[in-house]
């Protein structure tokens, strides 16, 4: 096999814009989805907390819960590529659309869709799939909490949501942080799927140079080795804030 790298140095611009958009998108994501997920874990979470005080309250939970399960149903059940097309050919238009956009109209959408459409079809697409993943993660942190603990917090004068935060919570995040990191994991890998939409990042820029010379060893090689030492960061990352306290400065 002879491998030309040398076809990659004039696009050496190209693959850093790439590089650029991945974490950008992936950054987005994580933080969106994060919020998403939290959200979406606790409301999953909440069939444990005591009764409400009325049936109107205790039937809006019931409402919200299902709802839930449904949406993690849905984005968890199905291809993130098909996700993807979903936001950026059928949702994004019903939002920002020149003609009673629901955010956005007339120039000014014209003009958002144009220069941020596929960014914003892409990281709302991964957000949405990240908040679902990320939703039963944390329902899985909090059900590894032994019960007593919350029991014995509301046994001394705590409400649920003084329970989560200050007692379940911080114990669930810390057993959370491998699931976490792997969604990360995920999440880069999978923003190649973007390129679909017509987003500049590093796929698309392997199929520009591949499509270019017509080779494609050495375009997704050498994108395949970024995804990988990205996901070689982050697997060390992870493993740093597993160990305990006074063992990560060693």
């Amino acid at each position: 096999m002879d491998l030309r790298w040398g076809i990659l140095l004039g696009y050496g611009p190209l693959f850093v814009a790439g590089l650029q958009m991945t974490l950008q998108l992936t950054v987005v994501a994580i933080g969106a989805g994060l919020l998403l997920g939290v959200v979406l874990g606790l409301v999953s979470s909440s069939g444990d907390a005591p009764r409400a005080a009325s049936k109107l309250s205790a039937g809006a939970w019931w409402l919200l819960r299902a709802i839930t399960k449904g949406y993690v149903a849905f984005f968890r059940g199905t291809p993130l590529f098909v996700q993807i097309l979903l936001v950026h050919f059928a949702l994004m238009p019903t939002l920002v659309h020149p003609e009673g956009g629901w955010l956005l109209s007339g120039d000014a959408a014209r003009e958002f869709r144009q220069n941020h459409g596929a960014f914003f079809s892409g990281a709302l697409a991964l957000t949405l799939n990240a908040g679902a993943y990320i939703s039963e993660i944390l329902r899985a942190g909090i059900q590894s909490i032994h019960g007593g603990q919350t029991q014995a917090a509301y046994s001394i004068g705590l409400t649920h949501r003084q329970a989560m935060r200050y007692v379940v919570l911080p114990q669930a995040f810390r057993r959370m942080v491998p699931a976490l990191v792997n969604e990360c994991v995920t999440l880069v890998k999978d923003s190649s799927l973007v390129s679909a939409i017509g987003l500049a990042e590093l796929a698309l820029a392997a199929r520009t140079v591949a499509g270019a010379y017509s080779r494609y060893w050495e375009p997704y090689l050498f994108i395949s080795a970024v995804y990988l030492v990205i996901t070689l960061v982050l697997s060390a990352l992870a493993k740093r804030l597993e160990a305990p306290a006074h063992l990560r400065g060693r």
